[in-house]
Parts: C-alpha cells; sequence; structure tokens
C-alpha cells in the first residue's frame, strides 16, 4: 500500500490518522476536509487507502464511503460514531468497506489498517492474475483464428495449422502469438 486519502473534517483526527500511516510506511498522503473536494480528486487520482471519518462537512461518511467503493478498487476505512455503528457497519459491509466505532483505540486502528493493508496486497495480485489470464485469452483467441485462416486458405488440418504455428514460432524464437499475427496479416486480406 503505498498512498492513502484522508477525508475529515477534524484536524486532531487527521493529524492522529496521518501519523499512523507514517508508522504504516505509507508516505504518500493527501487530506480533504469535504467529500464533494475528495470526490474531485479522485476523478484525477487512485488511491489504495481511503479513511472516511464520519459525518462530512457536506456529506455523509456512509455515501461517500460507499461511492469509493463501489468506483475502484480503494480499501475503504469508515469511523462512524458508536451510536450509528451497528447499523452503518451492516449497511456497508456487502461493499467491503471496513467500519470502525468512535471514538477509536489505536490498536484497533492500527489493526483495521494492517488488515487494509493485507486485502489492498491481495486484491493487487488477482488484478496483476486476471491481466495475465485476460491475455493468455486474447493470445488464444489470436492463434486460433490463425489457425483457422490456415485450415481454409492452406488446407491445413487443425493438427497441420498447429503444428506449423508452433514450428514457426520455435524456428523464428519467438512467441506463437506473433507467428499468429503474421498469418493474420498475410491472409486476411483474402
Amino acid at each position: 500500500m503505498e498512498s492513502a486519502l484522508i477525508v475529515s473534517n477534524a484536524e486532531q483526527d487527521t493529524a492522529l490518522f496521518t501519523a499512523m500511516l507514517n508508522a504504516a510506511s505509507i508516505h504518500q498522503i493527501t487530506c480533504q476536509e469535504s467529500g464533494d473536494n475528495a470526490r474531485r480528486l479522485l476523478l484525477k487520482q487512485d488511491f489504495d487507502l481511503v479513511i472516511v471519518n464520519s459525518p462530512l462537512r457536506d456529506e455523509s461518511g456512509e455515501s461517500f464511503s460507499r461511492h469509493v467503493a463501489s468506483k475502484g478498487v480503494s480499501q475503504v476505512l469508515l469511523l462512524v460514531k458508536s451510536e450509528y455503528y451497528n447499523s452503518v457497519s451492516a449497511a456497508c459491509e456487502d461493499d467491503g468497506i471496513l467500519t470502525i466505532s468512535k471514538p477509536v483505540d489505536k490498536a484497533l486502528l492500527w489493526s483495521a489498517l494492517s488488515l487494509a493493508k493485507s486485502v489492498q496486497n491481495r486484491i493487487k495480485r488477482l488484478q496483476a492474475e486476471n491481466v495475465q489470464l485476460k491475455q493468455k485469452i486474447e493470445d488464444i483467441r489470436i492463434i486460433d483464428r490463425a489457425k483457422c485462416l490456415l485450415i481454409s486458405c492452406m488446407n491445413m488440418s487443425e493438427q497441420e495449422a498447429h503444428r506449423y504455428i508452433e514450428k514457426q514460432a520455435m524456428d523464428m524464437r519467438s512467441s506463437r502469438r506473433i507467428v499468429a499475427e503474421g498469418i493474420l496479416k498475410r491472409y486476411e486480406s483474402f
């Protein structure tokens, strides 16, 4: 976790959150006092962690937190008054928002930060894996299109087309996708 956004209109709480984030090796910290300003900032920049100290100056922390959780991959930590904790926590848990009751204990806040950091790291790994899987699917599609062209234009069987692409990739010391893209360029104009 590298970056954090603190949305709070209480300077004392903002200072506490900043100190704890620095202790957790998060040094790219941005602070906003209103949900409106934070929303505009989130249009330009992504954050790994968003801490929302409700209520905000211009809206409820719950609605802002749900907005952030629905728009991106930021981990959201929402702090609410103890009398609202049960209802807000129940409403926000399906969105993946970590909710903490105020007044907040430093040890509890530290645990929540550690949990948020762990969850964010897992999300990033899953995103990277998702990108790799999408790339593999795209590679397979291109290779299959090239095989179909070889079958229709060169009267090869599916096995022959497969073997041809693999052999060309080995001979050229390149990937099967690059060979398939070359085949597509060559035969799709027919």
